[in-house]
Protein backbone atom coordinates (compact mmCIF):
# COMPACT_ATOMS: atom_id res chain seq x y z
CA UNK A 1 0.00 0.00 0.00
CA UNK A 2 2.79 2.13 0.48
CA UNK A 3 4.66 1.53 -2.69
CA UNK A 4 4.02 4.92 -3.76
CA UNK A 5 6.56 6.14 -1.59
CA UNK A 6 8.98 5.03 -4.12
CA UNK A 7 7.27 6.72 -7.00
CA UNK A 8 9.60 10.70 -8.40
CA UNK A 9 6.82 12.33 -6.88
CA UNK A 10 7.01 11.12 -3.41
CA UNK A 11 10.64 10.77 -3.51
CA UNK A 12 10.95 14.85 -4.50
CA UNK A 13 8.17 15.78 -1.20
CA UNK A 14 10.59 13.15 1.31
CA UNK A 15 13.61 14.92 0.07
CA UNK A 16 12.06 18.56 0.13
CA UNK A 17 10.51 17.62 4.04
CA UNK A 18 14.14 16.24 5.09
CA UNK A 19 15.97 19.45 3.96
CA UNK A 20 13.13 21.62 5.35
CA UNK A 21 12.73 20.47 9.17
CA UNK A 22 16.40 21.17 9.93
CA UNK A 23 16.78 24.24 8.62
CA UNK A 24 13.63 25.38 10.18
CA UNK A 25 15.36 23.98 13.90
CA UNK A 26 18.57 25.83 12.67
CA UNK A 27 16.81 29.00 12.03
CA UNK A 28 14.41 28.77 15.51
CA UNK A 29 17.88 28.00 17.59
CA UNK A 30 19.58 30.62 15.64
CA UNK A 31 16.89 33.33 16.67
CA UNK A 32 16.54 31.96 20.33
CA UNK A 33 19.91 32.49 20.84
CA UNK A 34 19.93 35.93 19.47
CA UNK A 35 17.40 36.57 22.24
CA UNK A 36 19.01 34.89 24.92
CA UNK A 37 22.25 37.40 23.45
CA UNK A 38 20.32 40.33 24.20
CA UNK A 39 18.79 39.54 27.52
CA UNK A 40 22.74 38.62 28.91
CA UNK A 41 23.79 41.77 27.61
CA UNK A 42 20.87 43.51 29.22
CA UNK A 43 21.66 42.05 32.56
CA UNK A 44 25.33 42.70 32.10
CA UNK A 45 24.85 46.70 31.23
CA UNK A 46 22.45 46.70 34.18
CA UNK A 47 25.21 45.52 36.29
CA UNK A 48 28.04 47.85 35.43
CA UNK A 49 27.79 51.38 36.48
CA UNK A 50 26.25 54.33 34.25
CA UNK A 51 28.94 54.61 31.33
CA UNK A 52 28.68 58.75 31.83
CA UNK A 53 29.64 57.95 35.63
CA UNK A 54 33.14 56.40 34.72
CA UNK A 55 36.70 58.44 34.36
CA UNK A 56 37.29 59.86 31.29
CA UNK A 57 39.59 58.12 29.06
CA UNK A 58 41.42 59.16 25.58
CA UNK A 59 39.67 58.74 22.46
CA UNK A 60 41.83 56.33 20.98
CA UNK A 61 41.72 54.16 24.05
CA UNK A 62 37.87 53.71 23.96
CA UNK A 63 37.73 52.89 20.01
CA UNK A 64 35.89 51.09 18.28
CA UNK A 65 32.73 51.78 19.82
CA UNK A 66 30.45 48.86 20.94
CA UNK A 67 28.50 48.09 23.60
CA UNK A 68 31.31 48.41 26.40
CA UNK A 69 32.55 51.35 25.13
CA UNK A 70 29.36 53.41 24.11
CA UNK A 71 28.85 56.13 26.70
CA UNK A 72 32.18 56.36 28.06
CA UNK A 73 33.72 59.71 28.61
CA UNK A 74 36.42 60.37 25.96
CA UNK A 75 38.62 62.85 25.63
CA UNK A 76 40.02 64.91 22.94
CA UNK A 77 42.47 67.71 22.16
CA UNK A 78 42.56 69.93 18.86
CA UNK A 79 41.17 72.87 17.44
CA UNK A 80 37.84 72.64 15.85
CA UNK A 81 37.03 73.36 12.24
CA UNK A 82 34.53 73.10 10.18
CA UNK A 83 30.97 73.30 11.77
CA UNK A 84 27.48 71.80 10.94
CA UNK A 85 23.82 71.65 12.12
CA UNK A 86 21.86 68.83 12.47
CA UNK A 87 18.44 69.14 11.73
CA UNK A 88 15.50 67.82 13.06
CA UNK A 89 16.26 66.43 16.22
CA UNK A 90 13.42 66.76 19.56
CA UNK A 91 14.81 67.28 23.18
CA UNK A 92 12.26 66.79 25.82
CA UNK A 93 9.39 66.65 23.08
CA UNK A 94 10.60 70.08 21.49
CA UNK A 95 11.87 70.25 17.87
CA UNK A 96 15.32 71.95 17.24
CA UNK A 97 18.79 71.27 16.11
CA UNK A 98 22.23 69.77 16.67
CA UNK A 99 25.27 71.65 16.94
CA UNK A 100 27.89 69.79 15.34
CA UNK A 101 31.52 70.81 15.40
CA UNK A 102 34.52 68.86 13.70
CA UNK A 103 37.56 69.09 16.16
CA UNK A 104 40.98 68.42 14.43
CA UNK A 105 42.59 66.70 16.73
CA UNK A 106 46.45 66.13 16.37
CA UNK A 107 46.82 62.85 14.26
CA UNK A 108 44.77 65.20 11.31
CA UNK A 109 41.69 63.42 11.71
CA UNK A 110 38.72 65.20 12.77
CA UNK A 111 36.26 64.05 15.53
CA UNK A 112 32.30 65.08 14.92
CA UNK A 113 31.93 66.86 18.32
CA UNK A 114 28.03 67.71 19.20
CA UNK A 115 28.46 70.84 21.59
CA UNK A 116 24.66 70.80 22.60
CA UNK A 117 20.83 71.27 20.63
CA UNK A 118 19.25 74.49 20.41
CA UNK A 119 15.22 74.89 19.72
CA UNK A 120 13.90 76.03 16.67
CA UNK A 121 14.91 76.01 13.36
CA UNK A 122 18.39 75.09 11.48
CA UNK A 123 20.00 78.26 9.33
CA UNK A 124 17.46 80.64 11.29
CA UNK A 125 18.33 80.24 14.81
CA UNK A 126 21.15 82.09 16.12
CA UNK A 127 24.29 79.09 17.05
CA UNK A 128 26.89 80.03 19.81
CA UNK A 129 30.52 80.27 18.16
CA UNK A 130 32.72 77.41 18.96
CA UNK A 131 35.79 78.28 20.76
CA UNK A 132 38.78 79.33 19.03
CA UNK A 133 42.18 78.31 19.59
CA UNK A 134 43.55 74.80 21.09
CA UNK A 135 40.84 72.92 23.26
CA UNK A 136 40.38 69.87 25.24
CA UNK A 137 37.20 68.24 25.43
CA UNK A 138 35.33 65.72 27.20
CA UNK A 139 32.07 64.13 25.70
CA UNK A 140 29.83 61.08 25.92
CA UNK A 141 31.14 58.46 23.25
CA UNK A 142 28.52 57.57 20.75
CA UNK A 143 28.43 55.01 17.30
CA UNK A 144 27.99 56.54 14.18
CA UNK A 145 24.21 56.58 13.23
CA UNK A 146 22.73 54.74 10.44
CA UNK A 147 19.27 54.86 8.41
CA UNK A 148 17.52 53.23 11.34
CA UNK A 149 18.57 56.10 14.04
CA UNK A 150 15.81 57.55 15.12
CA UNK A 151 15.84 61.48 14.00
CA UNK A 152 17.95 60.85 11.08
CA UNK A 153 17.46 62.29 7.75
CA UNK A 154 18.64 60.04 5.27
CA UNK A 155 17.00 61.52 2.32
CA UNK A 156 19.06 64.38 2.16
CA UNK A 157 18.86 67.28 -0.07
CA UNK A 158 19.47 69.27 3.05
CA UNK A 159 21.14 73.06 2.49
CA UNK A 160 24.65 73.76 2.76
CA UNK A 161 25.89 73.83 6.38
CA UNK A 162 23.34 70.87 7.55
CA UNK A 163 23.87 67.13 8.01
CA UNK A 164 20.88 64.87 8.61
CA UNK A 165 23.23 61.74 9.94
CA UNK A 166 26.01 61.92 12.36
CA UNK A 167 28.71 59.55 11.00
CA UNK A 168 31.70 59.07 9.31
CA UNK A 169 30.48 58.14 5.86
CA UNK A 170 28.22 61.29 5.64
CA UNK A 171 30.93 63.47 6.73
CA UNK A 172 33.86 62.40 4.85
CA UNK A 173 32.46 63.35 1.81
CA UNK A 174 31.84 67.27 2.92
CA UNK A 175 35.13 67.89 4.79
CA UNK A 176 39.00 67.50 2.93
CA UNK A 177 40.47 65.75 6.07
CA UNK A 178 39.53 62.00 7.45
CA UNK A 179 36.95 61.67 10.06
CA UNK A 180 36.54 58.95 13.00
CA UNK A 181 33.77 56.57 12.94
CA UNK A 182 32.12 57.82 16.58
CA UNK A 183 31.46 60.74 17.95
CA UNK A 184 31.04 62.52 21.35
CA UNK A 185 27.85 64.57 23.08
CA UNK A 186 29.34 67.09 25.09
CA UNK A 187 27.34 67.02 28.85
CA UNK A 188 29.13 70.64 30.18
CA UNK A 189 27.70 73.27 27.40
CA UNK A 190 26.27 76.00 29.79
CA UNK A 191 29.18 77.46 30.59
CA UNK A 192 32.05 75.84 28.02
CA UNK A 193 32.56 74.00 25.65
CA UNK A 194 35.72 72.70 25.80
CA UNK A 195 38.72 73.30 28.65
CA UNK A 196 41.53 75.35 27.61
CA UNK A 197 44.62 72.89 26.68
CA UNK A 198 48.19 73.78 26.56
CA UNK A 199 49.99 72.71 23.76
CA UNK A 200 53.48 72.00 23.08
CA UNK A 201 55.34 76.01 23.71
CA UNK A 202 53.17 76.26 27.20
CA UNK A 203 50.54 78.86 26.02
CA UNK A 204 47.14 77.94 26.95
CA UNK A 205 44.43 78.16 24.50
CA UNK A 206 41.87 81.37 24.01
CA UNK A 207 38.72 81.46 26.54
CA UNK A 208 35.95 79.11 26.22
CA UNK A 209 33.15 80.59 27.42
CA UNK A 210 30.19 81.75 25.29
CA UNK A 211 28.43 84.30 27.02
CA UNK A 212 24.56 84.29 27.09
CA UNK A 213 23.40 87.18 24.35
CA UNK A 214 26.24 86.92 22.31
CA UNK A 215 26.02 84.70 18.81
CA UNK A 216 22.98 82.88 20.25
CA UNK A 217 21.04 81.15 22.99
CA UNK A 218 22.91 78.72 25.47
CA UNK A 219 23.35 75.38 24.13
CA UNK A 220 21.35 72.17 25.92
CA UNK A 221 23.73 69.26 25.92
CA UNK A 222 21.93 66.29 24.28
CA UNK A 223 22.37 62.88 26.44
CA UNK A 224 23.93 59.84 24.84
CA UNK A 225 22.00 57.50 23.74
CA UNK A 226 21.90 53.54 24.64
CA UNK A 227 23.89 51.53 22.31
CA UNK A 228 21.79 49.29 19.47
CA UNK A 229 20.97 45.95 21.05
CA UNK A 230 21.98 46.40 24.70
CA UNK A 231 18.52 46.43 25.64
CA UNK A 232 15.16 44.03 25.65
CA UNK A 233 13.46 46.34 23.04
CA UNK A 234 11.24 45.51 20.12
CA UNK A 235 13.58 43.87 18.30
CA UNK A 236 14.66 41.37 21.23
CA UNK A 237 11.02 40.38 21.52
CA UNK A 238 10.74 39.80 17.77
CA UNK A 239 13.46 37.18 18.29
CA UNK A 240 11.46 35.62 20.44
CA UNK A 241 8.78 35.51 18.05
CA UNK A 242 10.64 34.76 15.51
CA UNK A 243 11.67 31.89 16.93
CA UNK A 244 8.34 30.42 17.98
CA UNK A 245 7.18 31.09 13.87
CA UNK A 246 10.53 28.84 12.80
CA UNK A 247 9.83 26.17 15.01
CA UNK A 248 5.66 26.11 13.77
CA UNK A 249 6.95 25.82 10.65
CA UNK A 250 8.61 22.73 11.32
CA UNK A 251 5.41 21.24 12.92
CA UNK A 252 3.55 22.49 10.02
CA UNK A 253 6.09 20.56 7.50
CA UNK A 254 5.42 17.33 9.55
CA UNK A 255 2.10 17.63 9.78
CA UNK A 256 1.48 18.24 5.93
CA UNK A 257 3.58 15.40 5.48
CA UNK A 258 1.34 12.86 7.12
CA UNK A 259 -2.05 13.99 6.04
CA UNK A 260 -0.31 13.86 2.22
CA UNK A 261 0.99 10.30 3.37
CA UNK A 262 -2.48 9.55 4.74
CA UNK A 263 -4.31 10.81 2.14
CA UNK A 264 -2.37 8.77 -0.54
CA UNK A 265 -2.61 5.60 1.73
CA UNK A 266 -6.16 6.11 1.23
CA UNK A 267 -6.33 6.46 -2.39
CA UNK A 268 -4.02 3.41 -2.90
CA UNK A 269 -6.47 1.31 -0.65
CA UNK A 270 -9.66 2.32 -2.28
CA UNK A 271 -7.96 1.63 -5.64
CA UNK A 272 -7.16 -1.95 -4.34
CA UNK A 273 -10.72 -2.11 -2.88
CA UNK A 274 -11.90 -0.99 -6.50
CA UNK A 275 -13.81 1.52 -4.80
CA UNK A 276 -12.47 4.68 -7.41
CA UNK A 277 -11.75 4.05 -11.07
CA UNK A 278 -7.74 3.30 -11.63
CA UNK A 279 -6.77 6.14 -14.24
CA UNK A 280 -4.13 4.79 -15.43
CA UNK A 281 -5.80 1.64 -16.39
CA UNK A 282 -6.82 1.13 -20.26
CA UNK A 283 -10.66 2.16 -21.09
CA UNK A 284 -12.57 -1.27 -21.87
Amino acid sequence: MYRFLLTPRWWGINLFVVLAIPFCVFMGTWQLGRFEDRVQTHEAAEKRPAPGTMAAEPLDALLPVDTVTSGRPATASGRYADQFLVPGRELDDRSGFYVLDMLRTDSGKALPVVRGWLPGKAGRTPVPAAPAGRVTVTGDLQASETAGTAGVDAKGGLPDGQVGMISAASLVNLVPYDVYDAWVTLQDTDARTGAPATDASGTAGAALTDTPGQGGGALRPVPAAAPEGSGLDLKAFQNLGYTGEWFVFAAFVVFMWFRLLRREAEAARDLKLGLIADEGAPAS
